[in-house]
């Protein structure tokens, strides 16, 4: 059985303790635990929970094996500034870009976040697209945790 590698964003680590997303959080982990998923992130959540409570950078931590954590590259931040020539997310929000573009460039199966004002909908994941094409990279799928649990509920109600 094929693993789907997914890059956690900030926004899912945290969400594990958040109770509006814990459930799906929670249940994203164990399908983790079964096998279902690799958790890919990188160095860029790393440094953006290093103010989080330390449960937070705790769970980090614990899920992530430091070949699963990504260093920026330059073709990361190259495409991440193609991002943003493009205005696919604000300036503000640099950040965002670096995520998608560190997904893309890693050729991970899906970008995973609660984000969904700069990340996880469809206009932003079109923009992002776009420039992907354009650079010659695959298309990146940008989903919240939901949407990637619940397929594997239904395997048990056959």
């Amino acid at each position: 059985m094929h693993s789907l590698s997914l890059y956690l964003d900030t926004s899912v680590i945290g969400g594990y303790f958040d109770t509006e997303f814990m459930a799906d959080t929670r249940a994203l982990w164990r399908l983790k635990e079964s096998g279902r998923f690799r958790f890919i992130s990188s160095q860029l959540v790393i440094d953006e929970i290093a103010g989080a409570p330390e449960r937070v950078r705790a769970l980090m931590q614990t899920s992530f094996a430091m070949e699963d954590v990504l260093d920026i590259t330059v073709e990361m931040e190259d495409l991440a500034a193609a991002y943003m020539a493009q205005k696919v997310v604000p300036a503000a929000y640099a950040d965002d870009a670096q995520h998608v573009a560190a997904c893309s460039v890693a050729r991970l199966d899906f970008l995973v976040s609660w984000n969904f004002k700069h990340l996880a909908n469809v206009r932003r994941e079109a923009g992002f697209n776009a420039v992907n094409i354009l650079q010659g990279y695959r298309p990146v799928r940008i989903v919240a945790p939901t949407f990637l649990i619940h397929g594997y509920d239904q395997e048990k109600d056959l």
